[in-house]
C-alpha cells in the first residue's frame, strides 16, 4: 500500500497550489484525480494579477509555449444594450486555457501524481485515511471540484444551495468560426436583474462563450438567446457550437460547506468559495489551496478536528463570512433593473464595481503566506 504525508484528490489549481506549498516544506504529497491530464476544463479561463502573484507565476516561461492572451481592457453591458468600453492602456489580466494551465501547475508541484484514478472509498482507519484500498495518509485535502468526493464525505451540498450554474462552449478560431470581439478586450452582458452574465472571451486563437446565473430554471434557453444574439450582432460568425458544457460552484457568502473535520480539509470550489459577484474560482482555488498547505504545515501532525478548526476561520477572515442569505429575491425586479441600467450606463460605477472590484480584485489585499515555509524547499 502506497503511503504519503498528506493525500489532496483533485488536481486543479486548489490542489496543485495546495501540493507545491507542502513539498517545498519537505512533505511526501500524492494526488489523485480521476482525469488523465492534460484534461478538457470547462472554465472562461482568465488569471488576474493577484492570481500570478499567489503562484509565483512566471509569465514568460508559461506564455513560451501555451496561450497567454493580455487583457488591457474589458466591454460591458446589458444584454440588449451597449457595450461601454472601459479601457485601463495597459495589461490588467490574463486569458488562458485551463487544459494548458492546470496542466502545468499541476506539473511544478513536485508531489506524486495518481492520475486517471477516481476516489472510489475513501475510510477511517485508526489515525489514517485509507483511499481506494491503496493509499494511506494522515490527512486528506479535497480539492476535487463543486461535487467532490470529499465533500460529499463531509455531507457537503447535501441539503439547499444556491448553486451558481453555467454553460459554455470552447473552440478553436478558423475560416468558419470566426469572433469579432477584440482579443484584449472581452464582453461581459448582465441580465436585468444582476444575477448572472454571459461573456465572450478571445484568447489567442480560442474563444470561449457561455454564460452563468444564479438560477438552474431555463438555464439553457437562456444560454441559447445569449449565443444568438452575439451572432446577431455579429459578434460571432460560423455554425452554432456543440456541445454546451456546464458545471456549478458556489459563491463564497452563499456557501455553508463544511470546510473541515477530523483528518480532512476542503479546498476551492469543494470548499465552496468562489468570489462574488464574478464568480472566480481560480483566485479562490488558489488562495485556500495556499491556506489549507499553511494550516497543515502549523499543525504540527496534529490533524484532530479540533486543531484543524483554525482552517475555517483563516478562510473566513480571507473570505468573509460564509452562509449569509440571498436577499436578491426581496428587491422587486423593477427596481433591480433601473439599478442595473444606471451601474452599466455609469463609466465611473462600472471601472469602479463591476471591473476592478467585481472581476479583478484590485483592492484585495495579498495573501501572506510565511517565508519560513517557502526558506525551507
Amino acid at each position: 500500500m502506497e503511503r504519503c504525508d498528506v493525500l489532496i484528490v483533485g488536481g486543479g489549481p486548489a490542489g496543485s497550489s495546495c501540493a507545491r506549498q507542502l513539498t517545498r516544506a519537505g512533505c511526501d504529497v500524492a494526488i489523485l484525480d480521476k482525469a488523465a491530464f492534460p484534461r478538457d476544463k470547462v472554465c472562461t479561463g482568465w488569471i488576474t494579477p493577484a492570481v500570478v502573484r499567489a503562484l509565483d507565476l512566471d509569465l514568460s516561461d508559461y506564455g513560451a509555449s501555451r496561450t497567454l492572451q493580455p487583457f488591457t481592457g474589458f466591454q460591458t453591458g446589458g444584454m440588449d444594450g451597449d457595450l461601454l468600453l472601459t479601457d485601463f492602456h495597459r495589461t490588467i489580466s490574463y486569458g488562458i486555457r485551463r487544459c494548458e494551465f492546470d496542466d502545468y501547475l499541476l506539473r511544478r508541484s513536485g508531489a506524486r501524481l495518481c492520475l486517471g484514478r477516481p476516489l472510489l472509498t475513501l475510510r477511517r482507519e485508526g489515525d489514517t485515511w485509507v483511499a481506494n484500498d491503496a493509499i494511506r495518509a494522515p490527512v486528506v485535502i479535497g480539492a476535487g471540484g463543486h461535487f467532490c468526493p470529499v465533500a460529499r464525505r463531509l455531507e457537503a451540498g447535501t441539503g439547499h444551495e444556491d448553486v451558481i450554474v453555467a454553460q459554455e462552449a470552447e473552440y478553436q478560431l478558423d475560416d468558419r468560426n470566426a469572433c469579432r470581439i477584440r482579443d484584449d478586450q472581452p464582453a461581459l452582458f448582465f441580465w436585468p436583474d444582476l444575477r448572472g452574465y454571459g461573456w465572450c472571451v478571445r484568447k489567442g486563437a480560442y474563444v470561449n462563450v457561455g454564460a452563468g446565473h444564479l438560477s438552474r430554471a431555463g438555464l439553457a434557453s437562456r444560454v441559447r438567446t445569449f449565443a444568438a444574439m452575439l451572432r446577431q450582432r455579429g459578434m460571432l460568425t460560423g455554425p452554432e457550437v456543440h456541445p454546451w458544457k456546464g458545471h456549478a460552484y458556489l459563491l463564497a457568502p452563499l456557501s455553508s460547506r463544511p470546510l473541515y473535520d477530523t483528518g480532512v480539509l476542503l479546498a476551492g470550489d469543494a470548499a465552496g468559495l468562489a468570489l462574488a459577484p464574478s464568480g472566480e474560482g481560480i483566485l479562490a482555488a488558489v488562495e485556500s489551496g495556499l491556506i489549507a498547505a499553511e494550516t497543515i504545515l502549523a499543525s504540527t501532525q496534529d490533524y484532530s478536528r479540533a486543531r484543524l478548526a483554525v482552517y475555517a476561520d483563516r478562510i473566513d477572515a480571507r473570505f468573509g463570512r460564509r452562509g449569509r442569505r440571498q436577499y436578491a429575491s426581496l428587491v422587486p425586479d423593477w427596481l433591480t433593473a433601473v439599478a442595473s441600467r444606471v451601474l452599466l450606463k455609469s463609466p465611473r460605477l462600472t471601472r469602479r464595481l463591476i471591473i476592478e472590484d467585481g472581476f479583478l480584485h484590485l483592492r484585495r489585499a495579498p495573501i501572506s503566506v510565511p517565508e519560513s515555509r517557502a526558506a525551507s524547499a
